[in-house]
């Protein structure tokens, strides 16, 4: 328990974090387990393991967790769990939360997945089983991510149930750091755009990257590899740098190929399956990509002959125009093309290949 209580005190520690989280799980399933199985022969030591964490986590937080017999929406996550075509877009992605708080979060973030109107319907679902149990809906509560617009991406709960909503903050964008140098209005989305997925990987622990350059051969979780997390970031940033000297050259086909890499980086925080293409996650990426297709245009003009190309349907179509390809065995339909990390470029006469993340055939 000592070397327990050094971790959790471990100022700026993300593996304080993980074990502090970790611990309140394990405290909301042994006192649940304990009140379901008070004749247990293991029911006292249960007890003492319960005392032990009372000691090392935070007494007030630890009493919220005890109090608990189950979450008050207990109905939404089963419901959500339940639901075939959720499974259709977020494989085998259940809800592991056991407090209402992170039950509503959690629900939320895997809905920016899905398409649109799938997340519509679950949305008010979610909202007319919460307010079934006493919760009302607040656009106040919210936490803020850097970006270059103001949008709630999904409200809080005040009422029986509190938890905190999410929304793009253009303010916490602008008292940054990183935005009190000048930049052109693309440069500032790009800016936003490192910004929010920093805070995103953050708080979403379903993150992954499919970076070429910081790992080829698979899907990382950046949830539990650290070093993979601080290596996809280090990149992202020197991508977005490297993408801010070009904009000075007057070299097109230099700053086309800037663009180009930050776009692919954009691409590859990924999900396991990934995001549909109509979902929040998908629509928010393309904004890299209708930027891309600008510097495209700019190099044209100035008399380069260049082919841009997503590589998007069967993989058996497009695998000519593409290298390096990773593959897994959920979402979509077996052998299309899941998501385009990097587009098929042609800049006269030469070709450089796509990446592609593919659904098997299995």
């Amino acid at each position: 328990m000592q070397n327990l209580h050094k971790l959790l005190n471990t100022k700026n520690s993300e593996l304080a974090k993980i074990l502090r989280f970790n611990l309140y799980g394990l405290a909301a399933t042994l006192t649940k387990a304990n009140q379901e199985y008070p004749l247990d022969t293991g029911f006292q030591l249960s007890e003492e393991i319960l005392q032990e964490l009372h000691q090392l986590l935070d007494p007030r937080l630890l009493q919220e967790v005890g109090d608990l017999k189950q979450p008050q929406l207990i109905k939404l996550k089963d419901a959500f769990n339940d639901d075939s075509e959720l499974k259709s877009y977020l494989g085998n992605s259940c809800i592991q939360s056991q407090i209402d708080a992170e039950i509503w979060n959690e629900i939320h973030r895997k809905l920016l997945r899905v398409p649109e109107d799938v997340a519509t319907f679950w949305r008010h679902k979610a909202l007319e089983l919460a307010q079934e149990v006493g919760a009302v809906v607040d656009n106040i509560n919210l936490e803020e991510l850097p970006f270059v617009r103001d949008e709630i991406i999904y409200p809080g709960l005040s009422g029986t149930v509190k938890a905190k909503g999410l929304c793009l903050s253009q303010t916490a964008l602008v008292n940054s750091e990183i935005a009190q140098t000048h930049l052109s209005e693309n440069l500032y989305l790009i800016a936003g755009f490192l910004l929010l997925y920093i805070k995103f990987i953050e708080i979403d622990p379903e993150l992954h990257h499919a970076l070429k350059s910081v790992f080829s051969f698979d899907v990382v979780s950046l949830h539990s590899k650290l070093e993979q997390r601080h290596q996809y970031i280090d990149t992202l940033s020197d991508r977005f740098h490297r993408l801010q000297k070009s904009e000075e050259n007057t070299d097109t086909i230099l700053n086309l190929c800037a663009w180009i890499d930050i776009d692919e980086a954009i691409h590859s925080l990924v999900f396991i399956p990934p995001a549909e293409r109509y979902s929040w996650w998908g629509k928010l990426q393309k904004e890299s990509r209708r930027i891309l297709r600008k510097a495209a245009d700019k190099a044209m003009k100035a008399g380069n002959e260049v082919r841009l190309k997503q590589l998007s349907g069967l993989y058996g179509d497009v695998c000519e125009f593409s290298k390096d390809d990773l593959q897994l065995d959920c979402g979509g339909n077996p052998g299309e093309v899941l998501t385009c990390l990097r587009v098929y470029t042609k800049i006269n006469q030469q070709e450089y290949p796509g990446r592609v993340i593919f659904r098997t055939l299995r």
